[in-house]
């Protein structure tokens, strides 16, 4: 049993202070006293706060979902939790389906492995399949060449191991698709899309509950159509991802999403490979992207994807927004983990649920880290080290 002290614990719905968080694998309590057999640990006046949860990221320091190599997806892990994130989903992007399937396979290989307190990172909840069912029109980082037609078939094979699936709710076959995919228990998301209102609303009733990076790689917000950003943020059975680096979307823009979206408004990073390494040019899975500090974009212009971390994610959407920090975490931790159903095990700090934890600093710089109990370290340190179908899915 352990046992943090002297720390602002960050509830769903408010703060604590002057109590004590109990937990061995699982959150136990919140004691007005450390139990008297518990290892304390003390937070040194910083917050004490759930573990923080992306469900949309690539990769970084040149490691890659789309890689499908095992070994990486361990290291991305491990670095992954020095930055908050307990849990995340591994997200591939448009590649050609056999390369998909490589990648499936890795994923859900990680899933089994980052149960094991030798995984030593954040745990693995499934795989966020970003197209390749999407519109062209609309492709921004994804290879064109790799798009297809909606195809739930293709999906069932992968059906314990893709979580979330981000594909175009207008185009041919999408919407028997989404009903398919949800029977199969896949979340299902709209996004690299040009879906007016209407189509954008057909998704939404054929099972749709997710936009994917809202305002990016869709049309944008009119007051005669209001399409698909209309639609999620009216909508209260859709989640919308937020990529808050202040480049991806105007941080003025930070408020009215808190206002409209809520309980729905999903913190992202979107990172990708190269995100961590030198500001010039990189290769991106074949491309040339170049960095620019938070800009990543290919030679034409075009926004390659983020340099975000999800700690800084959390920090941006406070400051820009003077939401109290709770709020801003509850948007990297509960809200994801409710948007993909993980919210029985994961997100807040509720007694029973997983004991992924993080103790930062009072300005939310992560300095120790725990998944389901087991202590990972944090920032530039490391310290030591439900399921369904083919069981490769968990919670």
């Amino acid at each position: 049993m352990k046992c943090i002290i002297n720390g602002t614990i960050l509830l769903k719905d408010g703060e604590l202070t002057g109590k004590a968080l109990v937990f061995d694998d699982k959150v136990r309590a919140i004691a007005d006293v450390p139990p008297g057999d518990a290892e304390v640990i003390d937070a040194g006046g910083g917050y004490v706060s759930p573990g923080l949860i992306d469900v949309h990221c690539h990769g970084f320091m040149g490691w890659d979902a789309s890689h499908g190599d095992l070994d990486e997806l361990r290291r991305m892990s491990r670095r992954a939790a020095r930055t908050g994130v307990t849990a995340w989903l591994p997200t591939t992007m448009t590649l050609d389906w056999p390369t998909l399937e490589q990648c499936f396979s890795a994923i859900c290989q990680a899933q089994r492995e980052s149960l094991s307190p030798e995984w030593g990172g954040a745990q693995v909840l499934g795989c966020h399949a970003e197209g390749p069912f999407i519109n062209p029109k609309k492709k921004g980082a994804q290879a064109e060449s790799c798009i297809q037609a909606p195809d739930a078939d293709k999906l069932r094979p992968w059906a314990d191991v893709i979580r979330l699936m981000t594909l175009a709710p207008e185009m041919d076959g999408a919407l028997d698709c989404v009903r398919a995919a949800r029977e199969m228990g896949i979340v299902m998301s709209m996004g690299h899309t040009d879906a007016t209102w209407e189509q954008a609303l057909a998704g939404i009733e054929a099972g749709v509950t997710h936009a994917t990076h809202t305002f990016n790689a869709m049309p944008p917000l009119n007051h005669r159509q209001p399409g698909v950003i209309g639609a999620a943020l009216q909508d209260s059975r859709v989640y919308c991802e937020l990529i808050a680096d202040t480049f991806h979307v105007h941080p003025a823009l930070f408020p009215m999403m808190a206002r409209a979206a809520g309980e729905r408004l999903v913190l992202i990073t979107d990172s990708i490979s190269v995100a961590g390494l030198p500001d010039g040019p990189h290769d991106q899975l074949g491309a040339t992207v170049i960095v620019d500090g938070i800009r990543l974009r290919f030679p034409d212009g075009t926004i390659a994807g983020s340099a975000l971390t999800l700690d800084g994610a959390v920090r941006n959407f406070a400051r820009h927004t003077g939401l109290p920090l709770w709020q801003a975490v509850k948007m990297a931790s509960l809200n994801p983990a409710k948007s993909i159903g993980a919210d029985d095990k994961k997100g807040d700090l509720a007694p029973g649920k997983d004991a992924d934890i993080l103790i930062t600093d009072p300005d939310f710089n992560v300095r120790d880290v725990f998944v389901r109990g087991e202590e990972l370290g944090g920032g530039n340190r490391e310290k030591g080290k439900g399921k369904r179908g083919n069981g490769c899915r968990v919670l």
